[in-house]
């Protein structure tokens, strides 16, 4: 008989290791739903499509407010000087240009100049009296910009000049901002001849003169 009591009590344990064991699979499954609080992130890429456009927004604004406008003819004061002003001969001529306007302006490349009515073509350009021609001469409200003109270089074909006319570019070589600008002369006949040349813009006179005094 106590061998039967032993042997009932024995049992017992393993039924309840049994009904214990039954219980712990239901721990992965409450495992298995606890990443459901993370859900919440799907709406995620709603906001992050709001966050892209407003930097979008900025970054074009940011654009448009560093714009500087090309150089207009009627914010522009233009004069020629001759250089060395006591020299007998005019050969070199400084060109300035300053900001008369209210705000700051670029200029572009070189003048297109003209020397004489009847001037077949403007005046080439010394291709390295700038060091970056792709980067604009930019000049606030009372600065100037100057260009070293080369009316005779000791080529053949020399002519009678009585007028000076100077053209702006645009942003593209080539391109015109503008209306041709009338320059004062500093004398009443210039003798140009095919060796006439220009200079680029630059806000150093002394820079621009060196191109062409010892030519």
């Amino acid at each position: 008989m106590a061998t039967a009591l032993l042997a009932s009590a024995a049992c017992e344990p393993n039924a309840a290791g049994a009904g214990s064991g039954d219980t712990k699979p239901s721990s992965p499954s409450s495992a298995t739903a606890s990443p459901q609080p993370d859900r919440p992130a799907s709406p995620q890429p709603g906001g992050t499509s709001g966050s892209t456009g407003g930097s979008g927004g900025t970054s074009g604004t940011g654009g448009g407010q560093g714009t500087v406008a090309a150089c207009a003819k009627d914010a522009l004061s233009v004069s020629a000087v001759k250089e060395p002003a006591e020299g007998k001969e005019t050969r070199h001529l400084l060109i300035t240009v300053q900001n008369v306007g209210d705000e700051k302006c670029d200029l572009y490349h070189y003048p297109h100049i003209r020397l004489g009515a009847d001037a077949r073509t403007t005046v080439p350009v010394i291709k390295d009296s700038s060091p970056d021609p792709g980067v604009p001469v930019t000049i606030a409200p009372g600065e100037e910009a100057h260009a070293a003109l080369l009316v005779s270089g000791g080529a053949r074909d020399e002519y009678e000049a009585t007028s000076i006319t100077l053209t702006l570019q645009a942003r593209t070589t080539g391109g015109h901002a503008g209306e041709p600008i009338d320059v004062p002369m500093p004398v009443d006949t210039l003798y140009a001849d095919d060796g006439q040349r220009v200079t680029y813009w630059t806000t150093a006179s002394g820079a621009a003169l060196d191109f062409i005094m010892s030519k």
